[in-house]
């Protein structure tokens, strides 16, 4: 390799960790500046050498072991997103499930980010689409890994009960190398994920943004929180009164 092509590399280089800085550091979301949270990343890839074992690791614990709860996604309780909050939790929802998913990657040097879209799940109960009122996830969330110089799509939502339970079938299963998303159909060809508008990629979670939206497309939702029929607990989750 010439001298001029070495300079090139360096440049190349230096660019691509200049941009990707901060897919790397915390966030008042993506909390891993946190001790505990840091030291469970670590527990989670030790022994691992490459980043594609330590990011299918990472993966299927936050998949499984963080248990799948729609109830604490409420944008107007902050904690509800935080990766610690989460962690300490041990359930979570799409959203907040990736920016776990996402801070012990970079917790452990892997670029990671949160990609927003809407998707229609054509297997969600009747019963949550009446409360709902649509089988709309608007800003649903799913995390993105750098690895082997591009982006890995990886959504951690619904742990194995929660998916077997719930029909959600194929689970989302991962490589280490490709993207795992929702699959298109599910194993008798009826429809399952539908990924319909696409609503960025971010370093950080854009709550204020997430929030407007919510309120606006789920005002049955948003009304039984302002009545009280939705509480968050001591621990920070959310339970229905009785």
């Amino acid at each position: 390799m010439d001298w001029n092509s070495k300079i090139q590399k360096l440049r190349t280089f230096f660019f691509i960790m200049g941009n990707f800085d901060k897919y790397l550091q915390p966030t008042e979301f993506f909390d891993f500046n946190k001790k505990f949270v840091r030291e469970k990343a670590f527990e989670i890839a030790e022994g691992l050498e490459t980043e594609n074992e330590k990011a299918k690791a990472l993966f299927y614990w936050v998949r499984d072991q963080i248990k799948y709860n729609m109830h604490t996604y409420i944008p107007s309780i902050k904690a509800n997103f935080k990766a610690s909050v989460t962690l300490r939790r041990k359930n979570g929802f799409c959203v907040s499930k990736s920016v776990l998913l996402s801070s012990f990657a970079r917790a452990v040097g892997i670029p990671a980010r949160i990609h927003l879209v809407d998707l229609i799940n054509h297997k969600i109960s009747q019963k949550i689409i009446d409360f709902m009122e649509t089988n709309v996830m608007h800003y649903h969330g799913y995390s993105e890994f750098y690895l082997n110089d591009k982006w890995v799509k990886l959504t951690p939502s619904f742990d194995q009960g929660t998916a077997i339970k719930g029909g959600f079938i194929p689970m989302v299963e991962f490589d280490g190398e490709n993207d795992a998303v929702f699959a298109t159909y599910d194993n008798e060809g009826r429809k399952f994920g539908e990924y319909i508008q696409d609503r960025g990629v971010h370093a950080d979670l854009p709550l204020d943004v997430i929030e407007k939206v919510f309120y606006e497309k789920y005002p049955k939702f948003y009304s039984f929180i302002k009545d009280g029929k939705i509480e968050p607990v001591n621990d920070k989750t959310l339970t229905y009164k009785k």
